[in-house]
Order: structure tokens, then C-alpha cells, then sequence
């Protein structure tokens, strides 16, 4: 029970096992998760050290995973899930299970490769396809103006001509002389024909012929090209130099160029060619894809096991690198922090990967004492683990200190509540905290950023939900409307005459209407059963009241958790056997608080314990505040006899602890060196070497002197922080009124403006409209109260936990307990 308040007692631990039996010793470790090793090698570079290479293996071999995964994913192929405890294979099976990812990786290369190149002709066979079915009309109509005479210029726009397969075509001719046809067919992106077409003009000047088709794109296509754009063209040109020249444009553009043949009949044959060639990359294809689809679907069996292995080897080979190996090469060194509950434990776990190996020596283990500080380790589970993560975002505390975490599980989510204080909001969030737990397996399988931090905290939104349930009863308050269960404790009906002062048209003269508690009848004279009155929901001053009350109560529950918080310095300096910090600082730290803000609390209680008249009950502020100054002034209202010299006790006494907190420690220790000093340095004045025993002795007093100075300024840093903080952060607890407020006229807001509209519609249209206006109310619900506030009221508690409550006992200077687990090694992957 004590580990659940305090960080566990670690013991650094000294083991001794044979090179045979290292892997499945460690095996047993990584499973137990309670060992974090000690690197016993902090000088030695990481490519000195023994099992570099074994490392540098498991990396190779998590990248070849890495691809089959991708490819998997490529193939829509699920991997089968892994044993819940697979052994870590030895050295014999790595470098076969290595020699198997090589062949994998090298065959998956090779079936890609192909793939990829059968892929390719294939889109080349089909553009081939596309330009013999589309260059007929272009070898007609090129033919006939190769016979005109006419010079076109640079703007001449293209003809636009019919065709069963084309669609849009342009054109740019010039001819003169006798004609000689010759012509050069291809395709090209359609991005880059136009810039193609300009070069063309600027460098040929209108001299040749150029027809251009869209590629109509088919299912096949689209899916084979990616979605690419292409167009056929063929030009028609007079001289091989012209034609050259195109040529090499074509090639600068990238242009995909085909020798097409001539004659017609020698088209259609070499299209039948293409069309049977087509089929047939078709089929290679088929089978290349299901051959790959089976490669990956014989791996998918094992790639999870497999990349628990490997992570497994890895953590393993790295931590063997931690260790020593003594000269014999035959016995293995380490050293291990481990809770001291749990040596029992770990011996079996050695024990039991001993015999696993058939090591004949049974693992040693020798605990040694040390002067090393331990890690911190404070064992969590599902439920505690989110608000452990609270605390460790601060800081991870240092050994053996008190554990925040056991309070905060209370303490958080009810100053959460404190600040959004709705029933309705609550139940909602309480809901989907319930739904968040029960789907939390398959929400972790969606591996996003916010659904883990959602799936982590799914505990703390559950206790903030049910504690903004139980405060939003307290404050009567569901999504601002009140429950009336118990019956109000005020009535209207004897404020009218006989027995009261009002008629009738007292309700048509006036619109606000006050209560007089001292006419018989109204005021039951007890207050509601739990929470606040109803009556509050209706009056002009509710929010007069709920301000007074809010604010006040924010005080009281700021000043006792700052107080709660101080009590627990006290459990950690008598574990530490601080007594002087208990005399020096505790004490006088708790006598400060004490006499001005525990003063300030029991103000406010008194006064709401005593009845007094409105007009004339003394305002606690303007009390506290005289109280500070010594201000008593012959119109100064008290609230009880001895008010004034209890005040002027109570400051005194708080700053009389202001001395005692800065100096009095500083001289103490500063005593204690002195007589130290004199111990040591007395019996050396009649040494022979005198002189340079007094030098020694000088430099020595120098560096106690400045020590010294140093521990001045830091107990004169804490004194100024902590008596500005006592003000500043009981005043930092008045975000929890605040925000409360906030909250509470928000969701009012949202009522009169929105939900309450649609139900005063009366019309035709009302049921419609008040669907559409209850959505609207919905959706601004979830994210405006529920999202966005739930967000600033979590960060705000978040705050007064860091800073208000853990500054009066948790330092958070520790390093975290790290141990060799493969459950959280895998749960990372």
C-alpha cells in the first residue's frame, strides 16, 4: 500500500550468468518488465562495443519488414496477429531468419521489377494501339492539303473535323514544290503539347503538317497510366533534314515516338500484331500479380511474429552491450535497478532462462550498496496510469518522495467539476467515457494522435463527468435549467395581503419583486435538502448570489487544498529524516498560512453561520484587507468581541515567520560548518608545515563563505516565493468562480438564444424549426461547452495542480524508472 504514495524502495543489483544462457536469461527479463539495466560502459563508442553488428542485423532486418508491410498494404493483405508470447530466437535461428528476409526482399524486388517493366511495354503497346486506330483520317486528310498552295500564318487556327474516334483536332500545313510525304507518328503528355506545337511553329515556320487526337481514356487506361493525360499526334513533313530535326524536338519534349507503317494494309496487320501482344502482357501480367499476391500472402502469416523477434533481438543485443564480459569470454557482468519487492521475482525469471538454455551455472545476483541516486518507479495500472501521467508532465519525482498522484485522482477531476458544474454536460461526458472504455481495444488499432490521448485518459474523462454530475446537482444547474425534488424552501403566496404587503396589481406595477424572509411563511426555515434553492433560477439576483457564493467557496477550497498540499512536506521530511526542515520550515510555513488565510476561512464560515442584516454585515474583503493594514477605524464593523486583537495577533505572528523562515536556517548550517571547521583545522597549528596549513585553511574558509552566500540567496528566494505565493495562488484559485460563471451564463446564453427560440414557434413551420434549431443547439453543446470549456477547464485544474498544490511538497527532480519490457516494446510498433 505504501508504493501507492510513495515511489518503491529500488535496490541496484549485481548478476552474474554464462554467455549461453544470456539470451533467453534476458528473455525472461524483457517478459517480467521490472529490470532496468546500468550501462556499464559509458566511455566505450557505441562501434567499439561487442554486438554492434548484431544491432546493425535487427535494424537491416526491421527495414526489410518494413517493406513487406508496404507492399502488403499495396496488396490489401492483412498480417496475421502474433502470439501472445513468442520465445527470442538464438544466434542459429537469427541468421536464418535473416537468410529468409533476403530472399523475400530480393524475390519481391525482382517481382516488382518485372512488374514494372511489363507495365511499361504494355502502356506502350497501348499507346501504339491508340495512334494506328487514329492515324487514318490524319494520312487523308494530310494528303489533301498537301496539294493546296496556301501559306498559313502563326495564329491560323486549326480545322475541327468529325471522326468516329477523335473528337477535337488541330492543324498547321504549309506545302510548296512537288510533294514528297513523310511523317512522324508519336505520343505525348497532354500538358506538353501545346509549348510542343509553339517550338514546332517558331523553328519550322508553318512547314509541315500536324494532327493531334486526345486519347480517349478507358478503365484499363486510367488504371494502368495513373490517370495521365495523352494525346497522338503525327506531322507530315517534305525532307529528311526537316525530319530530323522534329525529331530531336520530340525527344527534348519526351515524346513517345512509333514507327507506323505506310500502307494501310501494313497498319492493320501490325495493329492485329499489337493486339495480340496486348493480350498476352495481359496474362503475364495476371500471373505476375497473383504470384506476388501469394508471395505476400505465405509472409503475412508470419510478419508479425517476425517483427517480435526482431524487436525482441534488437532490445536484447542492446542491452547486452550494457554489460561486461569478463576475460574467460564465458561469464557475463551486469548491473540492474530493481524493486526490492520484486528480487524474488527476477531470481526466477533468471532461474527459468537458465535452464531454458540448459546452463548447468545458476545465474548469481548480488545487491550492493551504492551512493548512486535510484530511478523513480511507481507501479500503475489501467486506471491509475492516466493521472500518473498527470504528474510525471511535471516532473519525475525524486526517489522515495511522496507520490502526488493517489490525491490527484480526487483532487483533479473535482476542481475540474468545481469550474464545469453542469449534470447535463456531465452525464454526457460520463457517456462517452463509458463508450471510449468499452471501445478502447479498437480505437487503439486506429493508431492516431488523438484517439490515443483520448483512449489514455479515458479513466479521467470518466471521473470528471461523474464529479461535474455530482457538483452541477450541488449548483442545481442542468444545462441551465433547475431541478425543484425536495420543494422549494421559499413561497410566494404569503407575500400577498392578508399576511403580506402585496395585491394583485403589485405584479402588473412591478417587474421585480423581493421576498421578505421575516414575513411568516415565506422562508420555511430550512434551507433546500441538497444544493441550491430553485427559487435562485428565477430571481433578477441569481447571479449576484451565485457570484458571492462561487467566489467564496473558490477561497475555501484553494486555501485547504494549498494547506493539504503543505501536509504532505511534512510526511516527506519525516521520511527523510528532515527534522530541522520540519522545525525551520514546516512549521513556520504552516503558522504563515495559518494566521492570514486559514483567518481568512474561518471568516467567511463565521459569517455565513451567524444571521445578519444585508445592509449591515461587514464585508469580508474589506475586513481582510484592514486586517493587513492595522487599519481599525471607529466605523469599522466586526462580525464578533476581540475581533481587532485577534487580527493584530494573527499579522504579527505571520510576519514574525518571515525571519524565522529566511535566516534561521542559513545560520544554523552555517554554525554547524564552523564548528566542523574548527574540528578539523585545530589540531594542525602546531604542524610543521604551519604556513601552508594556514593557506589550505583560508582557501578552504573562502569556499564555505561562498557556499554559504549561495544558501543564503536560495533560503531568501523560497522565503519571497513563498509568502508571494500564498497570495498569488490563493487569488489563482478564483479562476475556479470564474470559470464556474462562465460556464454557467454560456450555457444560459445558448438556452435563450437557441433552443428556447424554437419552442415559442407556434406557426405551421414550428416542428420543422425546432429540429433544425435543436441540431444547432446540439452541435454548439459538444463544441462550445463540451469541447472547448471541457479544454479550459481541464488545462485550468491541470495548473492548479502543477503550480499551486505540487510546489508546497513535490520537487519532480528524479529520473523515470525505465525497465526492459517487450509488452511495451511491442505496444510501440
Amino acid at each position: 500500500m505504501s508504493s501507492l504514495f510513495r515511489s518503491e524502495e529500488m535496490c541496484l543489483v549485481q548478476l552474474f550468468f554464462q554467455t549461453e544462457s544470456a539470451h533467453n536469461c534476458i528473455n525472461e527479463l524483457g517478459h517480467l518488465g521490472l529490470v532496468q539495466f546500468k550501462d556499464l560502459n559509458p566511455g566505450v563508442t557505441a562501434f567499439q562495443r561487442r554486438f554492434v553488428k548484431e544491432v546493425k542485423k535487427c535494424e537491416e532486418m526491421e527495414r526489410i519488414l518494413r517493406y513487406l508491410q508496404k507492399e502488403m498494404v499495396k496488396s490489401n493483405i492483412v498480417s496475421a496477429a502474433t502470439k501472445e508470447k513468442e520465445m527470442v530466437p538464438c544466434a542459429r535461428d537469427v541468421l536464418e531468419l535473416e537468410s529468409t528476409f533476403e530472399k523475400l526482399e530480393q524475390e519481391l524486388r525482382e517481382i516488382n521489377c518485372n512488374h514494372a517493366t511489363l507495365r511499361q511495354n504494355l502502356i506502350e503497346l497501348m499507346d501504339m494501339d491508340s495512334l494506328l486506330r487514329m492515324t487514318e483520317y490524319f494520312f487523308e486528310e494530310a494528303e489533301s492539303l498537301l496539294t493546296c498552295s496556301e501559306l498559313p500564318s502563326e495564329d491560323s487556327v486549326s480545322m475541327t473535323v468529325s471522326s468516329h474516334i477523335t473528337s477535337r483536332r488541330n492543324s498547321n500545313s504549309s506545302t510548296s514544290g512537288a510533294l514528297h510525304l513523310s511523317f512522324i507518328a508519336g505520343v505525348i503528355k497532354q500538358e506538353r503539347f501545346p509549348a510542343f506545337e509553339r517550338v514546332l511553329w517558331r523553328l519550322f515556320h508553318g512547314n509541315f503538317v500536324l494532327r493531334h487526337a486526345e486519347i480517349q481514356a478507358t478503365e484499363e487506361l486510367q488504371v494502368v497510366r495513373e490517370a495521365v493525360k495523352k494525346d497522338v499526334f503525327i506531322i507530315f513533313v517534305q525532307g529528311d533534314h526537316v525530319q530530323e530535326k522534329i525529331r530531336k524536338v520530340c525527344e527534348g519534349f519526351r515524346a513517345s515516338l512509333y514507327s507506323c507503317p505506310k500502307t494501310l494494309y501494313e497498319r492493320k496487320k501490325m495493329s492485329n500484331s499489337v493486339m495480340t501482344q496486348m493480350e498476352d502482357l495481359r496474362m503475364i501480367l495476371r500471373r505476375t500479380e497473383e504470384y506476388c499476391a501469394g508471395v505476400l500472402t505465405r509472409a503475412a502469416e508470419h510478419v508479425q511474429e517476425w517483427g517480435s523477434k526482431v524487436k525482441k533481438m534488437k532490445a536484447i543485443y542492446y542491452t547486452l552491450n550494457l554489460c561486461n564480459i569478463d576475460i574467460t569470454q564465458k561469464l557475463i557482468v551486469a548491473e540492474i535497478w530493481c524493486p526490492v519487492s520484486d528480487l524474488a521475482l527476477v531470481q526466477n525469471a533468471l532461474i527459468k532462462g537458465s535452464e531454458q538454455s540448459g546452463s548447468s551455472v545458476t545465474p548469481v545476483l548480488n545487491r550492493i550498496q551504492t551512493q548512486q541516486t535510484p530511478p523513480t518507479f511507481n507501479r500503475t495500472n489501467t486506471f491509475t496510469e492516466g493521472f500518473q501521467a498527470i504528474i510525471d508532465a511535471y516532473g519525475v519525482g525524486t526517489y522515495q518522495e511522496i507520490n502526488p498522484a493517489p490525491y490527484t485522482i480526487v483532487t483533479f477531476p473535482f476542481l475540474f467539476a468545481v469550474m464545469f458544474g453542469d449534470c447535463g454536460h456531465g452525464l454526457l461526458m460520463t457517456v462517452f467515457a463509458v463508450w471510449v472504455i468499452s471501445q478502447a481495444e479498437s480505437l487503439r488499432k486506429l493508431k492516431n494522435e488523438v484517439t490515443d490521448m483520448v483512449v489514455g485518459g479515458r479513466y479521467i474523462i470518466l471521473l470528471m463527468g461523474m464529479f461535474s454530475i455530482y457538483t452541477g446537482l450541488i449548483y442545481n444547474d442542468c444545462f441551465s435549467k433547475s431541478f425543484n425534488i425536495f420543494g422549494s424552501s421559499w413561497c410566494v403566496r404569503p407575500m400577498f395581503q392578508p399576511h403580506g404587503p402585496w395585491q394583485n396589481e403589485t405584479l402588473h406595477e412591478y417587474h421585480h419583486l423581493q421576498l421578505n424572509p421575516f414575513v411568516a411563511g415565506v422562508y420555511s426555515g430550512h434551507p433546500y435538502v441538497f444544493g441550491i434553492d430553485p427559487v435562485w433560477n428565477i430571481a433578477s439576483n441569481k447571479l449576484s448570489f451565485l457570484n458571492s457564493f462561487k467566489m467564496k467557496m473558490s477561497v475555501i477550497l484553494g486555501v485547504s487544498h494549498m494547506l493539504f498540499g503543505l501536509t504532505l512536506s511534512l510526511v516527506n521530511f519525516a521520511h527523510f529524516r528532515k527534522f530541522l526542515d520540519i522545525c525551520l520550515q514546516f512549521v513556520p510555513q504552516l503558522i504563515f498560512m495559518l494566521s492570514l488565510f486559514g483567518y481568512l476561512i474561518f471568516l467567511i464560515l463565521y459569517k455565513w453561520c451567524i444571521a445578519l442584516r444585508s445592509e449591515t454585515a461587514p464585508s469580508i474583503l474589506l475586513l481582510f484587507i484592514n486586517m493587513m493594514l492595522f487599519d481599525y477605524q471607529s466605523e469599522y464593523k466586526v462580525l464578533y468581541a476581540g475581533q481587532k486583537a485577534v487580527q493584530i495577533f494573527l499579522v504579527v505572528t505571520a510576519m514574525l515567520m518571515v525571519p524565522v523562515l529566511l535566516l534561521v536556517k542559513p545560520l544554523l548550517i552555517y554554525r554547524t560548518r564552523m564548528k566542523t571547521r574548527h574540528q578539523v583545522f585545530g589540531n594542525n597549528l602546531n604542524d610543521q608545515r604551519e604556513t601552508d596549513t594556514r593557506s589550505s585553511s583560508s582557501h578552504h574558509q573562502k569556499d564555505e563563505m561562498m557556499s554559504m552566500g549561495d544558501i543564503f540567496v536560495y533560503q531568501a528566494i523560497h522565503t519571497v516565493e513563498f509568502c508571494l505565493g500564498c497570495i498569488s495562488n490563493t487569488a489563482s484559485y478564483l479562476r475556479l468562480w470564474a470559470l464556474s460563471l462562465a460556464h454557467a451564463e454560456l450555457s444560459e446564453v445558448l438556452w435563450r438564444m437557441v433552443l428556447q427560440v424554437g419552442l415559442k414557434i407556434s406557426s405551421g413551420m414550428g416542428s420543422l424549426m425546432l429540429v433544425l434549431l435543436f441540431a444547432a443547439f446540439a452541435v454548439l453543446t459538444v463544441t462550445i461547452l463540451l469541447v472547448m470549456e471541457g479544454l479550459s477547464a481541464f488545462l485550468h485544474a491541470l495548473r492548479l495542480h502543477w503550480v499551486e498544490f505540487q510546489n508546497k511538497f513535490y520537487e519532480g527532480s528524479g529520473y523515470k524508472f525505465t525497465p526492459l519490457s517487450f509488452d511495451n516494446l511491442l505496444k510501440r510498433q
